[in-house]
């Protein structure tokens, strides 16, 4: 929020705001959190998804309870990024086939290819996996694909948050490159609903 500003408020400033970050929202990437049970590392992931335009994130939990967040350090980004959530594997991947979605899910296996080798102008869900161990072995056997993050260290891999903002600032720099970003502005009904309901936040 701008200095000056209020939660609500209807200031020409803000209102231009909104419309600009609504314009550069991309609906067509998308993260899928997956058990992942640290409310620091979620409430990581929120920025992240919004920094990089990203609409909203689906939650998938059923080993791991939904973290408390703190609504002092998450619910500046959450508010701003929809989440929608699943009960079971065959719900989500249908809920993502229709919208069109290539689903990559994280993972070391041998199958996994490097996130660089990866054509994120393509509609895509991303699936996190939980913090120890990964993600569920059949989600990964659902998905379209495997990706990994190359680490030139000791370490095997990187926080679940960390990996998710290495993943979106690599699909949002081929976006960016691609024009994704500087698209006129859209004339849809959906929009204006959108600008409408963020103008009461």
């Amino acid at each position: 929020m701008r200095r000056g500003e209020t939660t609500g408020s209807r200031t020409p400033e803000r209102e231009e705001r909104i419309r600009e970050v609504l314009r550069q929202r991309q609906d067509d990437l998308t993260l899928v959190l997956a058990n992942i049970h640290d409310p620091h590392n979620v409430s990581a992931i929120y920025r992240s998804c919004d920094a990089f335009g990203v609409s909203r994130v689906r939650l998938f939990y059923t080993r791991e309870p939904f973290p408390r967040l703190n609504e002092k350090s998450s619910g500046s980004a959450r508010k701003w990024v929809e989440s929608s959530r699943h009960d079971d594997i065959e719900t989500l991947f249908d809920d993502l086939r229709r919208e069109g979605m290539r689903v990559l899910a994280t993972s070391f296996s041998p199958e996994a290819k490097p996130l660089g080798s990866w054509n994120f102008l393509e509609p895509t869900a991303i699936i996190l996996g939980n913090e120890h161990s990964g993600a569920e072995r059949e989600l990964i056997d659902k998905a379209d694909g495997e990706l990994y993050i190359p680490m030139r260290g000791m370490i095997q891999s990187f926080n679940v948050s960390v990996a998710a903002a290495i993943i979106l600032a690599e699909a949002a720099r081929q976006r960016d490159e691609a024009g994704f970003y500087s698209r006129p502005w859209p004339d849809t009904e959906e929009f204006e609903a959108r600008r409408l309901e963020w103008l009461k936040k």
